[in-house]
């Protein structure tokens, strides 16, 4: 059972299946009824967990509650075994997922009878090591919390009074920023999660060998733990800027972050870049005896990049895939704003990362139109079988061939498919605020409305703060057919769009893979619950409605909880999929 990245339980006796799927930091679990539907007095999951080594279990809790006699709620979050998950899967954070060993999960049936009295079936057993690193010494996905805008941060630290002491104003204001919360280092760990502490490790361990050369190619800067990180490197380092629109302005936190390391690494050493429209990379490549390290994907090196967006990144760890980086990093500098050069180099070309056990390949924008990937990975999701999952910014205002692969998808009753994607809409004074496209597996597109569109949230819900304005869902990535031998994913700083592919400068991954595949997949499902929750908050909130647990049906005509998970073919195909 050690090492594998999903695991089921075994129980003979126990009613239901539990499958558990490893994420990264966080861990999903699937259940599905073994024969026929549930009993009616079936009112959930109780779910437990134990840490590696540890000698009990502890109850996940949930914010909702079954309503009282008078129709109230409880505002406190009580253990799962009092208020069960109405859910067939959830997915969990534990306190610490980078403890070694097994984290051993415990899944019990609910039942209520007529007296409103709660009782227990077998339950699922299942154990699963979660682990930092999800290909150890060669390749780790990560991910950012990206839950500014939820009941944990709140519970935690706060609302938008707590912000104002975390994030800087404006993003130019970002290099100077100093937060003064009173738990600062504590809630920006929480909100940047294992894709800050992983690359912050990266140029630590970078400074640490001392004869280590590091290569970078940034586009937003503004984060000071990162410059500050960077001047320590001296003349080791050599970096380029992107100075496209705001980050070329003399005022601009970029122009700044540029002339301190000027001043460190040597002016020979720093470049301004845009090629065709911007240089949207966001890499840094480590090339020492002691240290080998590349890191690829979404995440900026910036306040928001870090603490308030969705993002991943990977970091790689073999010698193979820095002389890729740092090679891609040459023919920038060489080629400086001149594309058609740029995608005559091999850089922007498919490379082989070469990596042992995993079918792994990189290529760096601009590329010609000769060489062009976007059609290609069209026709790739064209042909997806099982699922699609994707994470994509601007897709239902980005026409072309990703959107009408994506659509044609949607369109197939066989294919399970969830999306989402950033939406910028008008707040309440009119301004542009962010919203976000919610795609359901029945193919409809549903509006996830920014917190100053919808107010305080209903009962028992603490209201949220926004996170400020601007993107919310960086993630650039889809995966294709993650529960079979053929799974895939498209990751990068690559937007998949015309500009991405033949004008930006862009990093574009393209791994075959099912244990990255399902690491994804969580990220995906995490995501899109979260949002989905915040689409039955807003309705439960124009309905003036408590949002609450479903007790058993007494009356006729009455249904229970998981009714249309029996019934909707799309939430059928769920439950199945993933248990």
């Amino acid at each position: 059972m050690s090492g594998e990245f999903e695991v089921s339980g075994t129980s003979n006796e126990a009613l239901f299946t539990l499958k558990l799927h490893r994420g990264e930091g966080m861990c999903l679990l699937a259940m599905n009824w073994k024969e026929g539907t549930p009993p009616k007095d079936f009112v959930g999951f109780a779910i437990e967990y134990k840490e590696p080594n540890g000698i009990k279990f502890f109850a996940l809790k949930n914010r909702l509650c079954f309503p009282g006699s008078d129709g109230g709620v409880n505002p406190n979050r009580l253990s799962t075994r009092l208020s069960p998950i109405q859910k067939f899967r959830w997915v969990h954070f534990p306190r610490n997922a980078e403890l070694p060993g097994e984290f051993v999960y415990q899944v019990t049936p609910v039942f209520m009878n007529d007296a409103e009295e709660l009782s227990y079936g077998e339950p699922q057993t299942a154990a699963i090591e979660l682990r930092r690193e999800t290909y150890p010494g060669q390749l780790n996905v990560t991910f950012t919390r990206g839950f500014v805008s939820s009941q944990a941060f709140v519970d935690n630290y706060g609302g938008d009074d707590a912000i104002k002491t975390l994030l800087p104003p404006s993003a130019d204001a970002g290099l100077d920023f100093v937060p003064t919360h009173p738990k600062a280092e504590e809630a920006l760990a929480w909100m940047g999660f294992e894709a800050r502490s992983a690359i912050l490790e990266v140029l630590d361990q970078a400074i640490a060998d001392e004869q280590a050369e590091v290569r970078a190619v940034v586009y937003d800067l503004n984060e000071p733990g990162i410059v500050s990180r960077l001047e320590k490197l001296g003349k080791r380092l050599k970096i380029l800027i992107d100075d496209e629109g705001d980050h070329g302005e003399a005022t601009s936190a970029e122009t700044a972050a540029a002339k301190r390391l000027a001043l460190s690494a040597g002016a020979d050493q720093v470049k301004r870049q845009h090629l065709g429209s911007l240089q949207h990379n966001k890499t840094v490549v480590v090339d020492g005896p002691q240290v080998q390290a590349a890191v690829c994907g979404s995440t900026n090196h910036s306040w928001r990049g870090f603490f308030v967006q969705n993002n991943n990144a990977i970091i790689l760890r073999t010698s193979s895939a820095v002389k890729i980086f740092r090679q891609a990093f040459e023919d920038y500098w060489a080629n400086d704003n001149n594309v058609a050069d740029y995608a005559k180099t091999g850089s922007a070309a498919w490379n082989d990362l070469k990596l042992d056990g995993i079918d792994a390949q990189i290529g760096f924008s601009p590329r010609s139109k000769k060489n062009a990937v976007l059609k290609a990975v069209a026709d790739d999701i064209a042909t997806t079988e099982s699922s699609l999952f994707f994470s994509l910014a601007f897709l239902y205002q980005t026409p072309g061939a990703i959107r009408n692969a994506i659509k044609k998808i949607k369109e197939d009753d066989t294919v399970f498919s969830y999306g989402i994607s950033d939406h910028a809409v008008k707040d309440i004074n009119g301004q542009t605020a962010e919203g976000l496209d919610l795609q359901k597996p029945d193919g409809k597109v549903t509006l996830v409305e920014p917190a100053a569109l919808t107010g305080k949230v209903p009962e028992p819900f603490k209201s949220e703060p926004t996170g400020g304005g601007g993107t919310r869902l960086h993630h650039k990535f889809v995966v294709i057919d993650f529960d079979k031998p053929t799974a895939r994913v498209y990751m990068g700083s690559y937007n998949f769009s015309s500009a991405a592919d033949i004008q930006n400068g862009e990093n574009l991954l393209l791994l075959r893979d099912r244990r990255i595949a399902v690491s994804y997949v969580v990220e995906a499902i995490r995501i899109f619950d979260h949002y989905e929750f915040r689409v039955a908050q807003q309705e439960a909130a124009k309905a003036k409605k408590t949002l609450q647990l479903a007790k058993p049906p007494r009356k006729p005509g009455e249904k229970p909880w998981w009714d249309e998970d029996y019934t909707n073919a799309r939430k059928i195909r769920d439950r199945e999929l993933f248990a």
